[in-house]
């Protein structure tokens, strides 16, 4: 497992239900600390995610990887939820140059420990939890996923053409603005 790849997928066997697709991933962590600085906080990437029935054996942390500077931990027991209501935001999450899965932890940047929370590859969901302080950590997606993304979306979603609004006269209703 310490030689896996940057974006590694396997059996992406999920459940689907209606309106939701269920996909069991696994992500793998990464923490590197700059040996050569006295003070020196650690910082964290997804080194890769994995799609498959089987990430749901590991639910506690694993290191997989460790050379003093560098340390991977594999995170089992995760899902990757999609919603009709969501897909949105998947649509324009696939319309970017390079579409991401977010991984949203618990812990803060500098932190010594974190902990996958759950993955999102809704943009607007991964913007609120980045505004709101909460540790998200992006990757590319794997083609597996990205595959079933497409999927759903060109099912369940139907791009609304935004009709501008007329603006009103705020002032012609205002009762501090001196009529003549």
């Amino acid at each position: 497992m310490a030689n896996m790849p940057e974006t590694g997928t396997a059996d992406a066997a999920f459940e689907q239900s209606g309106y939701r697709i269920t996909i069991p991933v696994a992500v793998v962590l990464e923490r590197q600390i700059d040996a050569s600085k006295k003070w020196a906080y650690p910082e964290w990437s997804v080194y890769s995610v994995i799609a498959s029935a089987s990430a749901q054996d590991h639910e506690q942390q694993v290191t997989v990887h460790h050379d003093g500077a560098t340390q991977r931990f594999f995170w089992g027991g995760l899902k990757l939820e999609l919603f009709k209501d969501g897909s949105e935001g998947y649509w324009y999450n696939l319309l970017s140059e390079t579409p991401y899965l977010f991984v949203v932890c618990d812990g803060s940047i500098g932190d010594m420990e974190i902990e996958p929370r759950y993955i999102t590859v809704n943009q607007d969901e991964a913007t609120g939890h980045l505004e709101s302080d909460d540790l998200v950590l992006p990757i590319p997606m794997p083609a597996a996923i990205r595959d079933v993304l497409e999927r759903f979306v060109i099912t369940h979603y139907r791009p609304v053409k935004k009709k501008k609004r007329k603006r009103k006269d705020w002032l012609e209703d205002s009762l501090y603005v001196k009529k003549d």
